[in-house]
């Protein structure tokens, strides 16, 4: 069951929209003020906010950023009667993902709330990154193979990144400084050779099956391990 958070100062439209998504299966949790929906947000998890702009307490923008800057990543539609441009661009410019304006008929707060939660189910999706036995979080920067954790420095991650992202592609030294490094390669060094085995190292010493492969001449390819 998807939770979201209603912030809503107007009785009348909070009660329309509660009651609206709680018949299509959503449950809501309301606050009519700012102070009341932070309180609710630190306290549990959603997995959408939606937020008035004209708010008793504070404006639904700079409560949307304090909210960004929270590190909370829960896509926030925002509800107004303004329907200035500028007004849309200061709500999205502080982090919200979508923007309706009131009047509104219920059927189009419906699609847009489907909309940003589908949106939200396939980018949690994707942070999960799997190859073989070969398991990337790019959320919690963690790595695993075959169900056993893999300590990685920082470069070591993005390097691993880089190439499960690309997986069955031969990636080059020019594109793998540029991509990793965010520089031009120099031939006359191997430090992405250097980088590529100490990944090696960790990936395959301890496991059945090599993945990263060397094409010569041509640079790295991430394959299915040969066990």
């Amino acid at each position: 069951m998807n939770n979201i958070c209603l912030i809503e100062d107007e009785q009348k439209v909070s009660a329309f929209i509660v009651r609206g998504l709680e018949e299509h299966g959503y449950t809501v949790k309301a606050a009519a003020n700012g102070a009341e929906g932070q309180k609710l947000i630190g306290k549990d998890k959603f997995d959408l906010l939606i937020l008035d702009v004209m708010l008793p307490d504070t404006n639904g923008v700079d409560l949307c950023r304090q909210i960004r800057e929270d590190d909370i990543d829960t896509p926030i539609l925002m509800l107004t009667a303004l329907n200035q441009v500028h007004d849309k661009v200061s709500g999205l410019k502080a982090g919200a993902d979508d923007y309706l304006v009131k009047p509104f008929h219920f059927s189009e707060l419906l699609a847009r709330i489907e909309a940003l939660m589908r949106r939200n189910k396939n980018r949690e999706a994707d942070h999960q990154i799997s190859f073989d036995d070969l398991k990337l979080d790019s959320w919690t920067k963690t790595a695993e193979r075959d169900g056993k954790q893999i300590t990685l420095t920082a470069k070591e991650y993005t390097l691993l990144e880089l190439f499960m992202r690309n997986p069955n592609k031969i990636l080059s030294r020019e594109y793998i400084a540029e991509e990793v490094w965010g520089i031009g390669f120099d031939t006359g060094t191997n430090f992405i050779d250097v980088y590529v085995n100490y990944l090696r190292k960790k990936i395959e010493k301890d496991f059945k099956g090599k993945l990263i492969h060397t094409v010569i001449g041509m640079g790295y390819i991430l394959k299915q391990a040969n066990k």
